[in-house]
């Protein structure tokens, strides 16, 4: 299993890490990684799209659940709980594209007004998939930081919890294959 770098916004060579918010631009920071697992694109869609199973991957999400009646679809919410640096706090996030055995998205803080936006891809590779996730800033906001240098960490930060998803995606699907439709090589 392999994660690498698709894409990543690199600064702007003029950019100093004290930059004030006046002369930021959200999509400076975005990124995408991928890694190839051993599931068809339809069953790494049902994993990824069922958000309370974020907990089994992600080093920084926990008690993720749909709100009542709502599942992987759009317009659905849910919420989740983040922890970093031994600080937590809830989120909650809206459903803005649900294509099963495609792709999975979702706008934290909803799509109308959301600081951060979240997609999954399914691409088949050989008897398995590439998955890729990508995080991408949607607007600024003082939450996250106030200078290049703060939105660099929280970008920087983030790259390391996906690499650590998809990491753990993989490992996790390899352990449980008959879960993830494999009966064994």
């Amino acid at each position: 299993m392999n994660a690498n770098t698709s894409t990543a916004t690199p600064a702007i060579a003029t950019a100093g890490e004290h930059d004030p918010f006046e002369v930021l631009a959200a999509s400076d920071f975005t990124f995408s990684r991928r890694a190839w697992v051993d599931a068809t694109p339809a069953r790494v869609y049902d994993l990824i799209s069922d958000v309370s199973a974020i907990g089994r991957w992600s080093p920084n999400a926990s008690d993720v659940t749909f709100d009542r009646g709502a599942g992987p679809r759009v317009g659905a919410w849910f919420s989740g709980r983040n922890h970093k640096d031994g600080r937590q706090w809830t989120t909650r996030s809206q459903v803005v594209r649900a294509d099963p055995g495609t792709a999975f998205a979702f706008v934290v803080g909803g799509a109308e007004d959301g600081i951060v936006h979240w997609s999954w891809s399914c691409h088949p590779r050989g008897r398995g998939t590439v998955v890729e996730q990508s995080w991408q800033l949607l607007r600024l906001d003082s939450v996250l930081g106030t200078t290049r240098g703060d939105l660099d960490a929280v970008r920087d930060y983030m790259t390391d919890s996906v690499e650590t998803t998809l990491l753990s995606l993989a490992q996790w699907i390899a352990e449980n294959p008959a879960v993830t439709g494999r009966s064994g090589r």
